[in-house]
């Protein structure tokens, strides 16, 4: 039997220590929060797809949550 699974996208803005800027997506669970990722996940990593920074468009990116300053969901 296949279990259901549904998708949701949301659009965040992540800033590295390093300076770098990228805007892209996070794949969160219905009932979950864009800062569940980072307060309730013990993985070390965030996915994001269809990233746009300074020097790419449309990648995918796993960025390490020790190197992230801030994180700003797209409320629009």
């Amino acid at each position: 039997m296949a279990e259901d699974y549904s998708t949701k996208y949301k659009s965040i803005t992540v800033r590295t220590i390093d300076g770098s800027t990228f805007n892209g997506k996070v794949n969160i669970s219905p009932d979950q929060r864009v800062s569940d990722i980072f307060t309730k996940s013990a993985r070390s990593f965030i996915v994001m797809v269809d990233v746009s920074s300074i020097d790419t468009s449309g990648k995918t990116r796993f960025i390490n949550k020790d190197h992230i300053v801030w994180v700003e969901p797209d409320d629009a």
